[in-house]
């Protein structure tokens, strides 16, 4: 089962760069998470319907008790949940790319107001998400485990079936951006173009002796982004040499000849991935707080007053809370006073870093707690499981300013045209954290378990070394926030002069 569900998890992920290729290439978002909502329902029916028809699951069985009579999936059982779990994946890729971006294409980032709504926007998505997995992990693991796996799968199908309803009901007001054809050809024809003029001599400033290709904008872009002079050798794809146009003024050959617009996106993507390479770690470090937080709460004093006790896996909802109280003052308070007083703005990457110290501070008290847990147990003594609530206080801190700042990150730094695939990098980042963890924790089992003693991730928590672990990522997460330190400094903003012109209804909306 945890072969399967980590296998799950990591094609989920990957299906969301897929899902975003599809929406910003062909078909646009409103369609995308359409089709994909419908996707979701068919795997949520299909993963209730394994747990209601017995037919479609293995006979109850105590496998504590009796691990004898206890049976594995047949072949129409385990094909009927990897039914359902490919269904669902679909979904999700097509969903968690397009959802985020749909809802600021609503804002008219023309204004001042729109672009401060968006912002708020950003916030306000991510705590509602933060709420949902408050209920997810006490509403409905409580049903499931003292009611019914049926209804504990039957509610979210139920809710699913409502947004997608809701979801068309406000159909005629979206705006809808138009996909712009595939992104990563433009790309490939910038890098093909520029090898091709690599003899070329750029002047170190621009005097007006070198011609570049600027033709109008799409239409349904935003914005037009001006040359600049990072990343310069790319700069000679958009280079007008003889021959190089058409005598009504369109390229002869789009793979010699790009424009200023096509070599300045693809200078954004290559600009933010060292940016989006340094949240890698950071996940890591939350991921590995969250993969042995219910074990600890398992060895630890669950009591709270002498009628209730906290199961182990709710305890993580304490971090959820955090951001759910953490966020609305932030949007609310702190932002506001900030530019009252101060006339000043946290930018998203000073945001992003303060979500990298807060890990870092998340990760050395995890290490204090669980050695003072361990010895505590040496000793007989049990220890509150509440003494986990300042490291995962920290934690939710760092998901409200470095996870909610990544994604305002992508969506604004990316071209209009791009943010679905902006908001594949998110999901992506726990893609590669998780194969990261892996190898991390394979390393820490062959290298520091010796004949004598067990290593630091030995099944009993007792017997290993957790504190060790978690100091070894705090480590990392220092190295990691000096790199992201160097790529803040280095990192150039997009710029770019608004479309005026635009004709909402026949440019933007399809």
């Amino acid at each position: 089962a945890t072969i399967i569900f980590n296998l799950w998890l990591g094609f989920t992920n990957f299906a969301t760069l897929f899902g975003a290729i599809i929406s910003d290439a062909y078909i646009g978002r409103f369609k995308t998470i359409a089709y994909a909502s419908f996707f979701s329902l068919l795997g949520l029916m299909t993963v209730t319907l394994t747990s209601w028809v017995h037919q479609l699951h293995p006979p109850p069985c105590n496998i504590q008790q009796h691990p004898e009579t206890c049976v594995g999936p047949n072949k129409l059982q385990l094909g009927t949940l990897l039914l359902g779990l490919a269904f669902l994946t679909v979904g999700s890729g097509g969903i968690r790319p397009c959802s985020i971006p749909f809802g600021a294409d609503q804002f008219d980032q023309r204004t001042e107001k729109g672009l401060e709504g968006m912002a708020s926007y950003f916030n306000w998505y991510y705590l509602t998400f933060s709420v949902v997995l408050i209920l997810a992990h006490t509403v409905i693991v409580y049903i499931q485990d003292n009611f019914s796996w049926v209804v504990g799968f039957g509610i979210p199908t139920g809710l699913m079936a409502g947004s997608i309803v809701l979801f068309f009901l406000g159909m005629r007001f979206y705006v809808r951006v138009k996909p712009q054809g595939s992104v990563f050809s433009g790309m490939a024809r910038v890098i093909v173009a520029a090898h091709k003029k690599r003899n070329l001599k750029l002047p170190m400033k621009d005097d007006g002796t070198v011609e570049y290709y600027d033709p109008p904008v799409k239409p349904g872009v935003l914005s037009k982004l001006p040359l600049t002079n990072q990343f310069k050798f790319l700069n000679k794809a958009a280079v007008m040499a003889d021959c190089d146009l058409r005598s009504d003024g369109v390229q002869a050959n789009k793979w010699r000849l790009c424009s200023i617009q096509e070599v300045e996106e693809f200078k954004c993507l290559i600009r933010v991935i060292p940016v989006w390479s340094a949240g890698i770690i950071l996940i890591v470090a939350v991921t590995t707080q969250a993969a042995f937080i219910i074990p600890q709460a398992t060895k630890m004093d669950r009591h709270m007053g002498p009628n209730f006790e906290v199961p182990p896996g709710s305890i993580s909802v304490i971090s959820f809370i955090t951001i759910g109280i953490w966020v609305p003052i932030y949007d609310r308070i702190v932002i506001p006073s900030l530019w009252r007083m101060r006339n000043f703005r946290i930018s998203l990457l000073q945001r992003m870093g303060i979500g990298i110290i807060f890990a870092i501070l998340a990760m050395f008290t995890a290490g204090f707690v669980e050695r003072a847990r361990r010895t505590r147990a040496v000793e007989m003594k049990q220890t509150s499981v509440f003494w986990l609530a300042p490291q995962l206080i920290l934690s939710g801190l760092c998901e409200s300013f470095n996870f909610i700042g990544q994604i305002e990150f992508f969506n604004s730094q990316f071209p209009d045209h791009m943010r679905s695939i902006a908001n594949s990098l998110f999901p992506l980042s726990f893609a590669a954290a998780s194969y990261l963890s892996s190898s991390l924790v394979a390393a820490v089992h062959k290298f520091t378990g010796r004949k004598d003693s067990p290593d630091w991730l030995n099944n009993d928590l007792d017997r290993g070394r957790l504190d060790h672990v978690y100091y070894l990522v705090a480590g990392l997460s220092v190295v990691n926030l000096l790199y992201f330190w160097y790529c803040a400094q280095s990192y150039q903003y997009k710029t770019g002069s608004q479309i005026e012109d635009l004709e909402e209804d026949k440019s933007l909306v399809v």
